[in-house]
């Protein structure tokens, strides 16, 4: 099955991170802004992009900060059944560069001290490689750039504005 991968370095507290990627306000402001979740594992988030169209996750682990997972219950026929996990690893950037030397260039350039968190998102079980797969990837790493934002500056790029440079 196809996987959709990508890590990330947040120059922000694991807390931090992981408040925006649980609680109604923090996904509001870096996914969508029409966000109904809770925060609690077994409930259900639902997230509008548009009036029509809605994703929605049963949220199936919370360890904090530390780890998110969801199931995707309602969507696109593609996105039923996929899972979606974020992982964070809180350091120093030292430590961070030590234990991840890919990460150089965006170690250099974290903002705010110190303090760095290693995000990797996971968009596992898709049953095959389509156009589908391909635009989710990309618009992953564009939601990916709102949540550091987000947590980098107190501004995120949530739908329908992703995309704007």
């Amino acid at each position: 099955m196809p996987n959709i991968h990508h890590e990330l370095l947040i120059g922000a507290t694991a807390e931090k991170v992981y408040a925006a990627i649980t609680s109604q306000e923090g996904l509001s402001a870096w996914w969508t802004p029409d966000t109904k979740a809770k925060p609690e594992r077994g409930s259900f988030s639902r997230f509008a992009f548009g009036p029509v169209y809605f994703k929605e996750m049963k949220v199936t682990e919370l360890k904090p900060s530390e780890q998110v997972k969801w199931t995707c219950m309602t969507g696109a026929d593609e996105w039923i059944g996929t899972t979606i996990s974020f992982e964070l690893h809180a350091s120093d950037k030292e430590s961070l560069l030590i234990s991840n030397p890919e990460a150089i260039d965006q170690i250099q350039q974290t903002r705010n001290g110190d303090t760095a968190t290693l995000l990797t998102l996971h968009h596992d079980d898709w049953k095959e490689y389509t156009s589908m797969f391909a635009e989710c990837n990309y618009t992953w790493g564009q939601f990916l750039r709102s949540l550091k934002l987000l947590c980098e500056t107190g501004k995120g790029r949530p739908w329908p504005h992703q995309h704007a440079s």
